[in-house]
């Protein structure tokens, strides 16, 4: 079969394609905290609208390509693996928002970006991943632009135990998420696998939502914007993006390079709300992306 359409498109032009497509997506999630601060309805409910209204252009997409797999799996136990993401995503969502109101901003921050160290750890015990010591080197030098990114050390001491570990939390069922999609994107293309994760996600928070806030409808025209903004540019758009890419590039390098969103998410507040950047953001930053360029050489 022509040596497999050359091997898969020579793997993607040799990756080239997946990376500038984990890139983006990396970018298009790292705006979410500038909509959800705008946001006009509370954490949980702009969390649903974020999945809720991102089915409808992957759902139209998926209609007009007459893709009627990516909305009917072929068994119950494929429906079930294409949802168990989902269910990791919406934890992932759950325990982040709330841990950005019971602890400090920079703690949340930094300790739902652990992601990485346990997609490592976790591949590296029951999956058998190879993790090279160059990738360990890039990834601790992430790591230590994030904590510089977020203030230093002396910025993350004034967080809440409870808050931390929600965010904690976050960050390794988010590992949870990256890996199972990883696993999934050899089967299930990336069209289907979004689909139906968004919407087991969706059915997870609008009871969470419902209960925890009630108020579930924004009150102006701007508060529509931001959460279609989330749910078209964030989640449709970046996590589609990430999922693409995962078909081709390890889970352990794709999470260290999605440390690009808080990068990404101050660049946006300087430009968009006004929020200074100071040198040591600035270095932060620059250590962040020094980081995941050692991982990519290992």
């Amino acid at each position: 079969m022509s040596k497999l359409i050359r091997s898969d498109a020579a793997k993607a032009v040799d990756n080239g394609i997946p990376l500038a497509a984990l890139v983006l997506g990396g970018a298009a999630i790292g705006g979410s905290p500038i909509f959800v601060r705008l946001s006009e309805v509370g954490p949980l409910a702009t969390a649903f609208w974020r999945v809720a209204l991102a089915l409808i252009p992957l759902l139209i997409f998926a209609l007009a390509r007459r893709e009627k797999s990516a909305i009917r799996p072929a068994s119950l136990a494929d429906g079930f693996m294409l949802v168990l993401p989902g269910l990791f995503l919406a934890t992932d969502l759950v325990t982040w928002h709330l841990s950005i109101h019971m602890t400090s901003v920079a703690n949340a921050t930094l300790l739902a970006n652990l992601a990485p160290i346990f997609v490592a750890v976790i591949g590296w015990l029951f999956l058998r991943a190879q993790i090279s010591g160059l990738f360990l080197l890039g990834l601790a030098t992430a790591m230590v632009g994030i904590v510089t990114l977020k203030g230093g050390l002396a910025g993350l001491a004034h967080g809440d135990l409870r808050g931390d570990g929600l965010a904690t939390v976050a960050a390794l069922f988010y590992a949870g998420y990256i890996l199972v999609i990883g696993r999934l994107r050899s089967r299930f293309d990336t069209l289907q696998i979004m689909i139906w994760s968004t919407a087991a996600a969706a059915v997870c928070l609008l009871p969470i939502a419902l209960l925890a806030e009630g108020v579930m409808l924004p009150p102006s025209l701007f508060g529509w914007s931001m959460l279609i903004g989330l749910a078209f540019i964030s989640h449709a758009g970046g996590q589609v993006a990430i999922t693409y890419a995962l078909a081709y590039l390890p889970p352990a390098f794709s999470s260290l390079t999605l440390l690009l969103q808080p990068v990404v998410a101050a660049l946006l507040a300087w430009i968009l709300l006004a929020e200074a950047i100071g040198p040591l953001q600035a270095i932060g930053g620059a250590v962040v992306l020094v980081g995941i360029l050692i991982a990519r050489r290992g």
